[in-house]
Parts: C-alpha cells; structure tokens; sequence
C-alpha cells in the first residue's frame, strides 16, 4: 500500500491527525514519546508485513500471539526486545481495530490485551531509557486500544460500510462515545435486538 494517502498527506502526516483528534476527543494526556510511537505503529502497519508472515511459496498468514511470545522467550536479549515489541504492537493493532471482528472468534479481544500488557510490561522491565514509554504502554493498554478504535471509526465514517460497521459496535456495546459519534452523522439510535437498555443513553 502506497504511503500517500487522502488529501496527499503521508501515512504519518495523517496518522499524527487523527491520534491527536481522538486524544483531543478522550481528553487524554499521554507522553510526546508515546505518541510518537502510537503514530509510528499506526504508519507501520500499513505494510502488510507488520501483521501477517509471508511464507516460502509467498502466501502471507497471521502468526498467533503465542507463537510470537513463545519465539521471545527462546531468543536471545535483542531479538527477544524485538519480538515483545512485535507482539505488543500487533495485540495493540489488532485489537483497536479489528475488536468487534474478534467478539466472534474463539480468540476475545481481553487475551490480546493481556499479551499486549505482558509484552510492554515485559520490556519496560528491561530496555533501559525506554522504560517510561514501553510502562505507559503497559500500564495504560486499554485506554490505547479504546484510542485506535476510535481511530478506526473516524477512519470509516467517511462510508456507509463505516457507518454500518460503527452502529454494530452502538448495539453490542452500548457505548456513550460511540452513540454521540452516530448522533452527530444524523443516525437515529434505537435499542435492536439483543441490546440491552441503559437508562438515560437514548435520550
């Protein structure tokens, strides 16, 4: 994928927009590092690449977080760093934006939050002068994840396919944030099946 996208801004132009839109939106203050590095994943993954394994006859796979952990463990000091920061950023990625795709799989969106704070965990204990960031990382996964699903979302409202997609997570989750971001496309939010009521939310 080209990494000219939109209006002609870079990957990282555009990226650095829309972290700081939703960190502006949660009003939620972070480390200048630790945005830097959530814009850089957000850039990196646009290369497939970052999230899937190409094999020897050039087919790609996704490779299991337990499989990347597994792999970390037996390496040595560097390529074991390496490969936290694999698994933290893929755990990251994944589940902020693919989350309401893993609600359906046998793998929940809480075991790649849990690898991911065992990775950023795991390397702030042992990178020495990236402790601050990889600990915020770990200590605050959830509000990250919370921060690229928002992402995804103001990536998608440009379609009727992201529309869609965000009115699905509204009835599965139930979410303020989420509801105000559909009110404000003009969609009328009704409760749906298997949504269960939350007094004041559609008011």
């Amino acid at each position: 994928m080209s990494d000219r996208i939109l209006t002609g801004k870079t990957a990282h132009e555009w990226f650095r927009e829309m972290v700081a839109d939703a960190l502006s939106h949660r009003r939620l203050e972070i480390q200048e590092v630790t945005e830097f590095y959530l814009v850089n994943l957000l850039a990196g993954f646009l290369e497939k690449e970052r999230l899937y394994v190409e094999e020897e006859d050039g087919t790609v796979r996704a490779e299991p977080l337990a499989l990347i952990l597994l792999r970390a463990l037996q390496a040595d000091r560097r390529t074991r760093a390496a490969s936290l920061r694999r698994l933290g950023d893929t755990a990251l990625f994944v589940s902020g934006f693919f989350g309401d795709s893993l609600a359906r799989t046998n793998v929940d969106v809480g075991y790649y939050i849990s690898m991911g704070e065992r990775a950023y965990g795991s390397l702030a204990e042992t990178e020495r002068g990236l402790d601050d960031l990889y600990g915020e990382l770990a200590s605050r996964f959830g509000l990250f994840v919370d921060l690229f699903a928002e992402i995804a979302e103001l990536s998608d409202l440009r379609s009727n396919r992201g529309l869609v997609r965000l009115y699905e997570r509204f009835l599965a989750t139930r979410d303020e944030r989420v509801a105000r971001r559909l009110r404000d496309r003009g969609v009328a939010l009704f409760g749906g099946p298997g949504a269960p009521p939350k007094k004041g939310l559609l008011q």
